[in-house]
């Protein structure tokens, strides 16, 4: 009987600890469709520089990590019903997003800022811009921008993808688009930019973007230690020099 009862209690003891590691095994969300921040390459591997964060933020809390990808439009839903338990999505910190989720500090700043055609003058100023058709991704900062700062200005089209603004400009179908100048400064270098570039200064120059979590979830406050470890040690600084040749921090 006590060799029994041992075996049971060393039984329990593996199922316990079996239930620890899994406790310690976290899922990422992120949208895929958002260069140089997140995108599928190739291989079907989400990657970019919001996973480099990632993964380098699961290696400080000593947790396994794996990625969900999840359409932008339902990205918060899909964290708040438990696809995923932290969000690594370049999103911003809004007081509307603030009511739905929890941030971790910035760990990154950005601006909004017009691409057009390197072909017309685009002056930026309300007169200039008088019945224009100006592209950005929906459900973001920049549509927010546009809506609240010229929506009787400009005709405002908003799209699923921060790509399918870029190919209805490609194609003329709107005169320029307005998005995070990150994103703008790697699709400019690339060959589908190569004929656009950015015009007048940033509209908006303090947009932090941070890493959401569930409401009250204490995940947020190993985050913000990991996050402030990778800034320490150099390992920030390493990604950062990987897509960009200037800090973004």
């Amino acid at each position: 009987m006590k060799s029994y009862k041992q075996v049971l209690l060393a039984t329990a003891g593996v199922m316990l600890f079996s239930t620890a590691v899994m406790a310690e095994t976290l899922r990422i969300g992120t949208e895929g469709a958002y260069p140089p921040f997140n995108l599928i390459d190739s291989s079907g591997e989400v990657v970019g520089f919001d996973l480099d964060i990632a993964h380098a933020l699961c290696e400080k809390m000593d947790v396994e990590c794996t990625v969900v990808t999840s359409d932008w439009d339902g990205i918060i839903p899909a964290l708040n019903t438990r696809r995923f338990d932290f969000l690594v999505a370049s999103m911003s910190i809004t007081e509307e997003r603030q009511q739905a989720v929890d941030f971790t500090e910035p760990y990154y700043t950005n601006k909004l800022q017009f691409v057009a055609p390197k072909s017309v003058e685009f002056p930026v100023d309300e007169a200039s811009l008088q019945g224009k058709t100006i592209g950005a991704q929906r459900a973001t900062i920049a549509g927010q921008w546009l809506e609240d700062n010229l929506g009787d200005v400009v005709s405002i089209r908003l799209y699923d993808t921060q790509e399918n603004a870029y190919l209805d400009m490609n194609a003329g179908r709107i005169d320029g688009v307005l998005a995070d100048n990150f994103v703008q400064y790697e699709w400019l270098q690339s060959e589908a930019g190569a004929n656009f570039e950015f015009k007048g200064e940033p509209v908006f120059d303090n947009d932090k973007i941070g890493i959401a979590v569930r409401k009250g979830d204490p995940l947020r406050t190993r985050l913000n230690e990991a996050l402030q470890a990778i800034i320490d040690d150099g390992t920030y600084a390493e990604i950062n020099a990987k897509y960009f040749p200037f800090s973004i921090y």
